[in-house]
């Protein structure tokens, strides 16, 4: 299976300019609220009509504006899992799977596909139940069971454990999993949470206000996201301005520092407008300003403490540089313990540097 999406679509003064194309794999579009995840989604299941372009699944036109080819959202077969999972509130769990069969024309093929799908997701003693009287994860259960039982061509999850309470996510997360797996086709699969995303997808779609700005596999996007946004959004908390001063130099501005950047990412800095570095990646430097110091090392003052259940978010501030941005270090929890500070020597190792568009 395969989808090709390329569309536009205006709302006021947003303006949604999508390009993306996957296969047989997961891929997370992953956007902050307003960046046009949901409408994407919306726009391939057939909810919301794009003003121009096309959408392609499994070599079936679903939308195309030259051609005048807009599909229903039941001729498209596709399987989009809202958020708050869209249950018929009046119907049984046994109903609103049936629902989802309704297109099956024979009754007994139809009446077989419910019962093992029911079995499938573990629903048989809930099947006179109406929505309200089950779980979060019981409906979430539900919903992709109606859904998977009209045999769908392409898989749409949209923020699928938004409505669920944090104790339950992990659990649900594996169910969710091994039903992506066991699908086989494509899934597109819209989250604002990065630990979500990473555990889930294949490949990543950063979307920033309506457009993608970075496509890669969720290995790739972590290690380089490319932009900005892409970099808050995959969790970097320090980023800076920069201002290239040499062939590998270059002066972070808001941190009030100088920067060496690692000798691959060097051609492309004049480029670039921000750098980052994730507050996992800076390390103590001990007492290595004394002798020979590797790059990037720098004292700091240390501004504050977060006391996290394992860790430390150490709040720090290049010393000498009293109008500069703070910066976050997350330090395991005994170890901070052991080296705390007022000032600290620390390293920005030149292979964690981000360089990034705006």
């Amino acid at each position: 299976m395969s989808i090709y999406v390329d569309i536009e679509k205006s709302y006021g003064t947003f303006h949604l300019s999508v390009q993306l194309d996957a296969g047989d794999e997961t891929l997370a579009l992953l956007g902050g609220s307003g960046s046009g995840k949901s409408l994407t989604l919306k726009c391939i299941a057939g909810i919301e009509r794009p003003d121009r372009g096309s959408i392609v699944v499994d070599g079936v036109t679903l939308f195309d504006s030259e051609r005048r080819i807009d599909l229903s959202p039941q001729e498209r077969r596709t399987g989009l899992v809202f958020q708050n999972y869209a249950l018929f509130p009046h119907m049984t769990v046994l109903e609103n799977i049936r629902a989802g069969a309704r297109r099956e024309p024979d009754a007994k093929k139809r009446t077989d596909s419910v019962d093992r799908i029911v079995d499938r997701f573990g629903l048989g003693c809930l099947t006179g139940h109406t929505p309200a009287m089950l779980s979060g994860g019981q409906q979430q259960r539900v919903a992709l069971a109606r859904i998977l039982v009209s045999e769908p061509r392409i898989l749409l999850l949209d923020e699928p454990f938004s409505a669920l309470d944090g104790h339950l996510r992990h659990r649900l997360e594996d169910e969710l999993k091994q039903v992506i797996e066991s699908f086989g086709k494509t899934v597109v699969l819209v989250s604002h949470n990065r630990r979500e995303v990473f555990r889930l997808s294949d490949r990543i779609a950063v979307l920033e206000e309506g457009r993608v700005g970075a496509v890669g596999t969720r290995e790739e996007i972590f290690r380089n996201p490319g932009t900005r946004s892409g970099a808050a959004l995959t969790g970097c908390k320090n980023i800076s301005r920069i201002r290239r001063k040499g062939d590998r130099l270059v002066e972070a501005t808001d941190w009030g520092i100088d920067l060496f950047v690692d000798a691959e990412l060097a051609d492309d800095a004049e480029q670039k407008e921000y750098a980052g570095i994730r507050s996992h990646d800076i390390a103590w430097a001990g007492h290595a300003n004394s002798g020979n110091p590797p790059e990037n090392v720098y004292r700091f003052d240390v501004l504050d403490e977060i006391e996290n259940p394992f860790s430390y978010t150490v709040i720090l501030r290049a010393q000498g540089q009293s109008d500069a941005e703070p910066m976050q270090w997350d330090m395991d929890k005994p170890a901070w313990e052991r080296i705390r500070t007022p000032s600290v020597d620390v390293c920005l190792p030149p292979m964690s540097i981000l360089l990034l568009k705006k």
